[in-house]
């Protein structure tokens, strides 16, 4: 680990004297990319994050949104990635990810009910990206299940460009109120700085400036010190004993140890504050013999949190400690000094100012290039039977059940809608003392729908475009199940921002990311920014990860599966009902049999669309809903036929587009409709969004599909069997 010189020159004038060992360090990591976004938050400026419903916004270890119509109920969001150590280490990788976004969750004062990963590797066909894949998942449903946390929802997608480095985003959800709820900003000088949780090791040693460069060739075996190793038994301790340090009040602010350590999250606390702190290195409780100064500020040994606590609550807080065998160690004060002091053995190691430390690195003003979108260039030749079943099977849009099955969705008894739905719908009860229970807390009434994911192929093609469907498809996902989007926060992930092509695609995903949430009146709360996800293998495709909630009253939601009673309506297809030209850019056909297109063209009011379609989900008359995207109309008719349900449909548009267009575009804002009054649905979007009659659902447990004069029968059977590509291939 190094200083630039340019980085070196700068604290050097700031200090009057050459930085020790120890404050090098740690400059290098806290004013890392990882750390700083030092190259992204010059952009992230174009999100809107306000509104009556957000009590904390960005810049906390998570943000907290109220409720409505909950007497005053909070939940926390929080989003982080765990990209390069999940390359090198998975299992290791991604279950320290889901180990950091929880204690982000515990630092609010919050206790974790949902979780939701969007998980993104090479071809699937590839060794190693399997190899990753199953390390991944199997990281992440161990940590998840040892600690009792639900994952709910989330995504899984395969684009060849994340060969050399894939990607792991994960999100939680928690629940507050106004009374528990903390921050990590400081709040009085002599309070003390305490350290709970496990003991400090040298795993994870510069995690941060690691996470900061590309992926070299031989990272899986010269960066594994990089990596943290989890354990979700203390996880689930320190959980618990974060709630009964709540329910008593003993806890003044907070900050878990992530990147960077005990020296990025004291120094952090105290700069939010304005204020500084004195810690005595030799008091922090560690589990390896003769630790240096800079091991102890930058190890990033997991299940740890650092509390500022009132001298007369430390023995209580000890107590509370000790009863969940966690370790406690009171390492320093907080100070009206604005300087961050470390000692060890005697000596001062670091002196600096805190606001320095944690805001002065300098942004990089960088040079970019706009992305442009491809010509049109369609494969001629392709059966349409040969379509279906090759888009159908891709693992792109295959059945991700061998994913979530492996993770328990049903403890805390939250979870009314369970995985592989557009979107997962959780009861929410009060935030209060053993939150996680069910039945120890009375019902608010509020139903919570949770979604996540992007998709590469669309960012890849249009970055800018594919952003902004990235954010409609999200909130589609949220309207089709009833409720109303209430909040989003965001993973965005990018290559080396110093190739402007890639930095001109980053730039492209922002700003598409953010006109559209803006549109749809979503504030994006927080986020977390993962740059130089860059190997010897090239770039990663732009990838906005979107994690969003809504709300609705009660926690029925129409189901995915058709019923076999009602009419299907097409809600949202421009091609078919208006003059837009469909097209297939970014779509799971093109990647199949090749070729190119320009990126489809969105509603052009999404915002009253999303509106509409959540009213219309909770008619009595709605039997089922579900957002197109990925695959188009065949895969999501294909979702939505199982044994009891089928369906009939005609398309009967040879003006309007080929068949592959019709049956394989992409254009997100598109919902199909099971309904029992068909009239109203047309009625209720009346010059909203078009409305286009696709035939009937029965109870064949059978798809009969006619586009053009061209015709397609599978029963359920088959579809599924088409739909097993991930599970036939890795049980």
């Amino acid at each position: 680990m190094s200083l630039s010189d340019a980085d070196h020159d700068l604290v050097v004038e700031e200090l009057g004297r050459e930085p020790t060992q120890a404050e090098a360090a740690l400059f290098e990591n806290l004013w890392s990319e990882h750390c700083a976004y030092r190259s992204s938050r010059p952009l992230l400026g174009a999100f809107d994050s306000e509104g009556d419903q957000v009590v904390v916004g960005p810049g906390d270890d998570a943000a907290v949104v109220e409720l409505p119509d909950s007497d005053g109920t909070y939940i926390t969001m929080g989003i982080e990635s765990h990209n390069h150590p999940s390359y090198v280490d998975p299992f290791d990788g991604a279950a320290t990810g889901v180990g950091g976004i929880v204690r982000d969750t515990l630092s609010m004062g919050a206790y974790p009910i949902a979780l939701a990963d969007s998980l993104y590797f090479g071809d699937f066909d590839r060794e190693h990206s399997r190899y990753l894949l199953e390390g991944v998942v199997e990281g992440i449903s161990h940590y998840g299940n040892c600690i009792g946390v639900p994952t709910v929802t989330g995504s899984a997608a395969f684009h060849e460009d994340y060969e050399g480095n894939p990607l792991v985003n994960v999100s939680c959800i928690g629940l507050v109120d106004e009374e528990r709820m903390i921050t990590a900003v400081a709040q009085q000088p002599g309070n003390k700085l305490v350290l709970v949780g496990n003991s400090t090791g040298r795993d994870g040693l510069g995690g941060a400036s690691f996470a900061s460069e590309d992926l070299a060739e031989d990272a899986e075996t010269e960066d594994r010190p990089a990596v943290q190793v989890g354990d979700p038994y203390t996880e689930k301790l320190l959980i618990e004993a974060n709630e009964q340090l709540i329910d008593e009040g003993l806890i003044e602010s907070a900050r878990d140890l992530g990147a960077a350590g005990l020296g990025g999250a004291s120094s952090e606390l105290v700069a939010k504050g304005g204020l500084g702190a004195e810690i005595e290195l030799t008091e922090v409780h560690e589990r390896e013999p003769n630790m240096n100064a800079m091991e102890y500020l930058l190890a990033e040994s997991q299940e740890r949190m650092c509390y500022e606590v009132a001298p007369e609550n430390v023995d209580r807080v000890r107590e509370i400690a000790d009863r969940f065998d966690l370790g406690a160690s009171v390492i320093g004060e907080v100070t009206d000094t604005g300087d961050y002091v470390c000692t060890f053995e005697g000596e001062t190691v670091v002196d600096c100012d805190a606001e320095f430390l944690g805001e002065g690195a300098p942004f990089n003003d960088l040079p970019f290039e706009e992305p442009t979108q491809p010509e049109r260039d369609l494969p001629d030749g392709v059966a349409l039977d040969d379509a279906f079943e090759s888009v159908v099977a891709s693992p792109n849009t295959a059945s991700k059940r061998w994913v979530y099955r492996q993770y328990d969705h049903e403890v805390q008894v939250r979870t009314a809608t369970p995985p592989g739905d557009d979107a997962a719908v959780l009861a929410v009860r009060e935030a209060g003392a053993a939150a996680g229970q069910a039945g120890d807390d009375g019902e608010t009434g509020v139903g919570l729908a949770y979604t996540a994911g992007a998709d590469p192929n669309w960012t890849d093609t249009a970055p800018y475009e594919g952003a902004r469907a990235v954010a409609l498809e999200n909130a589609t996902n949220l309207a089709a199940k009833g409720t109303t989007p209430l909040a989003a926060v965001d993973c965005l992930n990018g290559g080396n921002p110093e190739k402007p092509d890639v930095y001109g695609a980053f730039k492209g995903i922002v700003d598409g990311l953010a006109d559209m949430c803006s549109t749809l009146d979503i504030p994006v709360v927080g986020g977390n920014v993962s740059l130089y996800n860059d190997s010897v293998a090239g770039p990663i495709p732009p990838t906005p990860t979107l994690a969003a909630v809504g709300t609705k009253d009660g926690y029925e939601a129409p189901p995915m599966s058709l019923s076999g009673e009602g009419e299907l309506l097409l809600v949202g297809a421009r091609a078919l009902e208006g003059d837009a030209e469909p097209r297939l850019g970014g779509s799971e056909y093109l990647t199949q049999f090749g070729g190119t297109d320009r990126f489809p063209t969105l509603l052009d009011t999404p915002d009253a669309f999303i509106e509409t379609l959540a009213d219309v989900a909770n008619e009595d008359a709605t039997l089922a809903t579900h957002d197109l995207c990925h695959g188009g109309l065949a895969v999501g008719l294909a979702e939505m036929v199982h044994e009891d349900g089928g369906a009939s449909v005609e398309i009967d548009a040879p003006n309007k587009g080929s068949v592959a267009e019709l049956l394989f575009g992409e254009q997100p804002g598109r919902v199909v409709i099971e309904t029992a009054d068909a009239r109203a649905v047309r009625e209720a979007f009346d010059g909203v969004a078009p409305v286009y009659d696709l035939g009937s659902a029965d109870e064949s447990g059978a798809l009969d599909l006619t586009v053009n004069g061209q015709s397609l029968a599978y029963n359920a059977d088959e579809i599924a069997g088409l739909r097993s590509t991930i599970t036939n291939e890795l049980e």
